[in-house]
């Protein structure tokens, strides 16, 4: 496989662009190699700049849950930037977005739009201490919520204590006021609440954690968190960035049963365009400026090919519940026949899986939180990234990472994946010996 122009542009970006790009993962430094620049990308395929074709098995982080060049969305943007890729000023497709995510997500009744998920979170977290007057808040070990100070915070010692930084840049102050727990333990969450009675605002929660590389909540987790903040007074934030609208219409809580206070929403929102949106209760949205004193604001917000591409995408979602059965079973088949390939070679793996959603762990630990995320073998999973990609798969290049399928795979891509699997495994078994 011929990537050299894959290797000339990134000698060329690493000199303008620290580290060669523009999110830190793109780099392939946790799967060794080079990183593809990408060309192109229909359907199914991404197409690379020396014409090389793969499966994708990202979709750019999950937007394309239709696949790449989706017509409807590219129709939908050529006719919004007719009229002029940007305004500044109100528009009729803000509105219509606005209150088709109402209509959509079981929890959100009013909804304000940002340009990122970052923008998504950091922004319902100063709505939650604006609302409550509280400093504090809970977050969990490995969920990751964008690059906002308050995020950026690793777990100390112990099974729940406050964070210290974990990025040059984000002050001492800032680290104090979030509390780490891990994830999927209420009795963690539960002795931070009695440590600081009535100083947490907010407990902000992937409701499937797909920074860790798809890790599902225990039975009744969620529930009980929801629980919690209902009889101490905490804002409960879901983070479904990543979930919105993948899992079901109404995304993660839906299909759980569990409704946050607030709700954070990206990238299938915008159709493959920068987009971010927080939604939730009226009583809480009506203290965002200008209803109330809650500052946010944002020169693109609303942009109106964002919501355009956005648009197209819910629209469809919404109006043809087949795509999600669809995706339920492409998750399914690909879960089925790489978990048996993975238990006739007797590998030491976990699967997990849900809707479109699944990764696979190096690890004979069953993957609950950060701690057994972290047992992986990562050098195994390097090998297997770099195997997979050389027979056609793009995964995505870092073990901790969800695959995020799209409705556009075909049952001959489907057997593809997993026959790629299998090679790339006996690969693996091969170099042991």
């Amino acid at each position: 496989m011929n990537t050299d122009k894959s290797v000339i542009l990134f000698e060329r970006a690493k000199k303008v662009i620290p580290g060669g790009v523009n999110s830190p993962v793109r780099a392939f430094q946790a799967v060794g190699g080079q990183p593809l620049f990408i060309k192109k990308a229909e359907g199914a395929y991404l197409y690379d700049e020396d014409g090389n074709r793969y499966i994708d098995c990202i979709n750019s982080w999950g937007p394309m849950i239709l696949g790449h060049a989706y017509a409807p969305v590219l129709e939908a943007i050529q006719r919004a930037a007719a009229d002029s890729p940007s305004f500044g000023a109100p528009t009729r497709l803000e509105v219509e977005m606005a209150e088709l995510i109402v209509s959509m997500v079981p929890s959100v009744e009013m909804v304000r739009m940002v340009n990122s998920g970052t923008e998504a979170t950091m922004s319902a977290i100063r709505l939650a201490r604006g609302y409550t007057g509280r400093h504090k808040i809970i977050k969990f070990e490995g969920c990751y919520h964008g690059h906002g100070d308050s995020f950026l915070i690793a777990a100390g010692s112990g099974a729940a204590t406050t964070g210290a930084p974990n990025s040059p840049g984000v002050t001492p102050g800032t680290a104090q006021d979030t509390l780490i727990a891990p994830y999927n333990d209420l009795q963690a969450v539960e002795a931070l609440i009695a440590q600081y009675p009535e100083q947490i605002a907010a407990i902000i929660v992937e409701p499937v954690a797909g920074n860790m590389g798809c890790v599902l909540p225990k039975p009744g987790y969620l529930q009980g968190l929801r629980d919690l903040c209902d009889k101490h007074g905490i804002v409960l934030i879901f983070d479904e960035v990543m979930t919105g609208f993948r899992l079901a219409p109404g995304g993660a809580q839906e299909r759980f049963g569990v409704f946050p206070d607030l709700t954070t929403l990206g990238k299938i929102i915008g159709g493959g365009m920068p987009v971010g949106a927080y939604g939730g209760k009226r009583e809480i949205m009506e203290k965002v400026s200008p209803s109330g004193k809650v500052y946010q604001a944002g020169t693109l917000s609303g942009n109106p090919v964002a919501m355009a591409a956005g648009l197209a995408i819910l629209r469809e979602l919404r109006e043809n519940s087949a795509i999600y059965a669809r995706l339920e079973s492409i998750g399914d088949k690909l879960y089925k026949g790489m978990k048996g390939e993975l238990e006739k070679r007797g590998l030491h793996y976990t699967m997990n899986k849900i809707g479109s959603m699944l990764n696979v762990f190096f690890t004979e630990q069953t993957v609950y939180d950060f701690t057994t995320a972290k047992s992986c073998d990562l050098q195994l999973f390097a090998k297997y990234f770099q195997a997979m990609l050389r027979r056609g798969v793009y995964l995505a290049p870092s073990q901790f990472e969800s695959w995020f399928c799209s409705a556009a795979l075909s049952e001959e891509d489907i057997q593809h994946i997993i026959q790629a699997h299998a090679d790339a495994l006996d690969e693996i078994i091969n170099q042991k010996a």
